[in-house]
């Protein structure tokens, strides 16, 4: 079994880090603790708020706005827009699209096919009259072209051949001899010149910026150099070091820092757990619950009982009422016109008195046989 190896020991730290570290931590400590208990103050009133304000806020405007802006839109477009464009739809069926088809049907139609048939006829016409009469003055039409347009490319030929050779003597030829023995020589002998003169201010160019050269490296880069060696890269050392230490030491508060707030606010919320929470909840259990057991069980299921039974009472109250109207409007209605001869209704539910249900005999169970 192999066994693990020991982590490396951290390289060696200078005096400058030793010196400045702890110094550093302490104040940073001091610092940062009190900005972290109030973060973290400032997050838990965030969520208490979030939760117990902006929710239900929000939820409160979703709704006001749901029901101000979406719903009477809704309802008008449902109960207003819908029908009458189905009203619409119908009238323009009615008033538009019928008429239009039956138009189409009995008017357009017929006359599409009598105008096809006039142009059919007229077409085969214009046929004939192309087939026998047009095509042939077109074939001699175009042999007559053809032999026109043969004699122009043979003139057109010659005059080229002429115009080609007069340009060959009188321009070609005199400009050729005037490139050769006159151009060239003096393009070579302008172009050794550029290439002389240039060389001289290549030469003095070089020479200026080499000493322009070494005038900037006296004047500017030996002092920027040792400045860089001697002065800024020490101190940018320096800044370094302190730099990293104070970002660990930021590091180590802000951890210190969140333990603490963390203990704080454990210690507040057991406090008040104790205080105020613990208290309510025993006064809950033990008085508001007993409490309104005894309530419901003395007070609220006794007046319930009792409103169930007015509202029976009432009820019964309500259709004895109403059958004693109902017999009273009868006998008016009997002492007033008479009693008529289909008024007898027989039910079909229920058998007459002294009788026996059957199922749909005039004879009773006993009076069967």
């Amino acid at each position: 079994m192999d066994m693990e190896k020991p982590p490396s020991p951290d390289p060696a730290e200078g005096c400058l880090t030793v010196a400045i570290r702890m110094p550093v931590r302490i104040v940073v400590l001091v610092l940062v603790v009190p900005v972290r208990i109030a973060w973290e103050a400032l997050v838990a009133g965030g969520r208490f708020l979030h939760r117990a304000v902006l929710r239900p806020a929000g939820r409160a405007l979703l709704w006001a706005a749901w029901a101000l802006l979406v719903w009477p839109w809704v309802t008008l477009w449902r109960y207003a827009l819908v029908p009458l464009g189905a009203g619409f739809a119908w009238l323009g069926r009615v008033l538009v699209a019928v008429p239009a088809e039956w138009v189409y049907r009995t008017v357009l139609r017929p006359l599409g096919r009598g105008a096809a048939r006039v142009l059919r006829d007229i077409g085969a016409g214009l046929g004939w009259v192309s087939a026998r009469l047009l095509a042939p003055v077109g074939h001699v039409l175009a042999l007559l072209f053809k032999g026109i347009g043969y004699v122009l490319v043979a003139l057109g030929g010659g005059a080229y051949a002429v115009v080609a050779w007069l340009g060959r003597y009188l321009v070609a030829v005199p400009a050729r001899w005037l490139h050769r023995s006159v151009l060239t020589p003096v393009g070579h002998g302008i172009a050794r010149l550029a290439r002389g003169l240039a060389g001289l201010v290549l030469v003095a160019a070089t020479g200026c910026a080499a000493g322009l050269l070494w005038l900037l490296r006296v004047l500017l880069v030996v002092p920027a150099t040792a400045l860089w060696r001697w002065v800024l890269a020490p101190v940018g050392r320096v800044l370094v070091v302190v730099g990293r230490e104070i970002g660990a030491a930021f590091g180590h508060a802000w951890r210190v820092a969140g333990y603490v707030s963390l203990a704080v606010g454990r210690f507040l919320g057991t406090l008040f757990r104790w205080i105020f929470l613990e208290p309510g909840r025993w006064v809950y259990r033990t008085v508001l619950t007993p409490v309104g057991h005894i309530v419901r069980d003395t007070v609220l299921r006794p007046a319930a009982e009792a409103a169930r039974s007015v509202g029976r009472a009432a009820r019964q109250m309500l259709a004895v009422a109403r059958e004693t109207a109902r017999q009273t409007r009868a006998d008016l209605r009997r002492a007033l016109f008479g009693e008529s001869r289909g008024s007898r209704r027989i039910s079909l539910r229920e058998p007459m008195a002294g009788e026996t249900r059957t199922l749909g005999s005039r004879t009773t169970a006993l009076t069967k046989d």
